[in-house]
């Protein structure tokens, strides 16, 4: 019975380790299996389409550098209907091919609502106290932008400052890169003709007068950091030229411009002078690759389409025409032969006024 029973013992031992050995065998055979084709050691797919994904990223609209796009205006008929046509044209394009186009907001700067506050987003500001823009109306604006970046949430990482006398005419990119602001260059700002002025407020320790660009406030895309630093800088200038005679004689209505540019340079932002940001009928007479048409000229032409400058045309369009009264829909096409940019600004201005509801209350 003990060799019968130490044989059993010996076979049942064998038995127990012959099936363990096999679903060891079994379970293991799947994990090394390979699919057809080349080995996964091979080199022809060491790249993973699933590893590139992260490199595509940047052709997604999370990744655009969106600007908010600001518009300061005060409550009379000839900002507001100039207001309206603007963001009637800035929603058409918003989301355009290759636009960096994101909120927008009016900064309206009467201290009080409008009837408007529905069809434009816009922001309150409190216009400056009585008598301290010394007729200056233009001095509200700084101001304005220094309550509507302490006071508002502003999602975007840059600013668009514009005016509402702007019509945007293609989708906008983000022009600014590198930390360096995005400015249309204006001819008659000259920081080299008006160095003696400028040094009261742009000190020598500060760099050379050309530091300051060619520009003003607007049309600039600036990061809205940044612009968080100037805007009060920008405020004080303003308000500082404006007492001071010799400055306020010097620079007349272009002062503001003047003080923003000072007020960017102090802070040590530059701009990258983009001439095709904007263009200013009549006397840009294409289009082309610009993306604002300002409208701050008088256009005026005989009806041979030949223009008639220090003298109002046969045909004419200025919006001047305009401060007390809204412009009616339908304007009169210019003639034959009238630049293309006039044309346009005509054809955009009236699009406009035949789709914007309640045209004219």
């Amino acid at each position: 019975m003990g060799c019968g029973n130490l044989f059993f013992l010996v076979l049942v031992t064998f038995s127990v380790a012959l099936i363990t050995y096999n679903i060891i065998i079994s379970a293991n055979v799947p994990l090394k299996q390979e699919l057809p084709g080349p080995s996964r050691s091979s080199s022809s797919i060491t790249v993973d389409p699933v590893i590139k994904m992260p490199m595509s990223k940047s052709k997604t609209p999370s990744s655009k550098r969106l600007f908010h796009t600001a518009v300061t205006a005060s409550d009379s008929v000839y900002n507001t209907w100039q207001c309206r046509i603007m963001y009637y044209w800035f929603k058409k394009f918003k989301d355009g091919p290759n636009s960096e186009m994101g909120g927008f907001t009016r900064i309206l700067h009467s201290g009080k609502p409008d009837k408007y506050m529905d069809e434009i987003p816009t922001f309150v500001a409190q216009p400056l106290p009585a008598g301290m823009d010394r007729g200056y109306i233009v001095l509200n604006r700084p101001w304005a932008f220094v309550q509507w970046l302490q006071q508002a949430d502003i999602k975007e990482d840059y600013i668009l400052m514009s005016e509402p006398d702007h019509i945007i005419v293609k989708p906008i990119p983000n022009l600014s890169k590198d930390g360096l602001g995005a400015a249309f260059p204006f001819f008659y700002i000259e920081p080299k003709k008006y160095e003696s002025q400028l040094r009261k407020f742009f000190p020598e320790n500060k760099g050379p007068i050309t530091n300051i660009d060619p520009i003003g406030n607007s049309p600039v895309i600036v990061q809205r950091e940044s612009l968080k630093k100037i805007a009060p800088t920008w405020m004080n200038i303003s308000l500082a030229m404006k007492k001071d005679p010799e400055t306020d004689n010097a620079f007349g209505w272009v002062l503001e411009m003047y003080a923003y540019a000072v007020a960017s340079a102090l802070h040590d932002v530059g701009n990258i002078l983009y001439k095709d940001f904007m263009l200013q009928p009549p006397w840009d007479t294409e289009v082309g690759k610009k993306f604002i048409i300002h409208y701050t000229y008088g256009c005026d032409f005989n009806m041979k389409g030949q223009p008639t400058p220090g003298k109002i045309g046969e045909w004419r369009f200025d919006k001047r025409s305009y401060d007390n009264v809204v412009p009616p829909r339908n304007l009169p096409m210019p003639p034959p032969g009238v630049p293309e940019s006039v044309v346009t600004l005509v054809k955009m201005i009236n699009e406009a006024t035949a789709n914007i509801p309640n045209w004219g209350s």
